[in-house]
């Protein structure tokens, strides 16, 4: 590789990094950036629950470890 080949190098590279300098400065001297409001977005869904439907999670929920339980009853029956 000659000197010349060198310098063209750099020379590309100078250009490459002269361009990125001129994006990121012109961009910082836009100024502020403006904040999207908060009204622009929808409000997530608050989920309530129903006393009656806490009372059939809570029986399902019951439900769920009484089965468990026997299950784990049985296994620990077969192995004695």
């Amino acid at each position: 590789m000659s000197a010349n080949d060198v310098i063209t190098l750099i020379d590309a590279e100078v250009a490459k990094l002269q361009q990125a300098r001129a994006l990121i400065a012109g961009k910082v001297n836009r100024g502020p950036e403006r904040r999207k409001s908060t009204a622009d977005k929808p409000k997530k869904r608050k989920w309530n629950v129903t006393p009656e439907g806490r009372a059939r999670i809570a029986e399902a929920v019951r439900k769920r470890w009484d089965a468990q339980r026997k299950a784990t009853k049985l296994i620990a029956e077969g192995l004695r």
